[in-house]
């Protein structure tokens, strides 16, 4: 395959990690922030000048902790940035997992066709503990999405002002990146899968849901020598000694590990921290 043009991506889409000497990826945390915070502790002191850091998607779980989680993430990147030379604001990427891109199309519900059905399927894939937290419970949020589109779009107007009134959560739910790539081409940062045969800028909705063939990518993708992903559908655990593909998901929320991996700009395994739930 052709080497993907990184010179022409649309970097509100994509996030592109410059000038990375080591790159540390966090894989799926699915509201675990205690596991979180903790892995921030053992991670904050190892960070050297000239490292960045991604996270890879799915902050949030079946656990009343999206608030938590998202201030935990913000506050870490403060604390990283207080570090001077170690870090500097394009230094973080984070990018949109399935269940970032479920709260985005929650907040355009107004404009479904068949409301009712996309609430049902969105809080049937665990949705239902993001809205509790942003202050509205399940059976209010089914019983919104059966009545017209005046109150849909009210409701979700309403939604995005609570979001807003939390410190930096507009901007972090903003700021969310499709995937993220080294300046130089060699690592790319995939929440869940891709589509091999189509282009970085070409993948639609691959990124999010996996087709169950990651593990069988045998060759580089598009000049890229590894491709990392976040989350595993499938729960299969960490997979760190494939030549051209890594998962970091160690089941965090569903009873397993939390994981940070760091590379070098190569791709090759640097460091590696995990951490148990409690």
């Amino acid at each position: 395959m052709e080497a993907t043009d990184l010179s022409n991506m649309d970097l509100e889409k994509f996030g592109c990690l410059d000038q990375a000497r080591r790159i540390w990826a966090v894989g799926a945390i699915h509201g675990e922030v205690n596991a979180l915070a903790a892995l921030h502790a053992e991670l904050i002191p190892r960070f050297q000048p000239g490292d960045r850091l991604v996270y890879l998607g799915n902050y949030f779980g079946k656990r009343l902790t999206a608030i938590e989680t998202v201030n935990e993430l913000l506050l870490t990147r403060r604390k990283l940035m207080s570090l001077g030379q170690s870090s500097k604001p394009n230094a973080f990427v984070y990018l949109r997992g399935a269940r970032e891109e479920m709260l985005t199309k929650l907040l355009q519900l107004q404009f479904a066709p068949n409301p009712a059905e996309v609430m049902d399927w969105l809080l049937g894939h665990h949705l239902g503990a993001v809205l509790e937290c942003y202050g509205t419970r399940e059976h209010v949020a089914r019983a919104i999405a059966r009545e017209g589109t005046l109150s849909i779009s009210k409701w979700t107007s309403s939604l995005r002002r609570i979001i807003n009134d939390h410190p930096g959560h507009g901007n972090f739910f903003s700021n969310l990146r499709r995937a993220a790539f080294t300046r130089e081409g060699k690592i790319l940062f995939v929440h869940a899968s891709l589509d091999v045969s189509r282009p970085v800028n070409m993948q639609k909705d691959n990124f999010w849901w996996d087709n169950g063939r990651f593990d069988e990518i045998d060759s580089a993708y598009y000049g890229f020598s590894r491709i990392v992903r976040g989350y595993d559908h499938a729960n299969k655990g960490l997979l760190l000694n494939h030549p051209f593909v890594a998962t970091l998901d160690g089941g965090s929320g569903r009873g397993g590990a939390l994981n940070a991996v760091c590379f070098s700009a190569d791709g090759d395994v640097r460091d590696h921290l995990s951490i148990e739930p409690t």
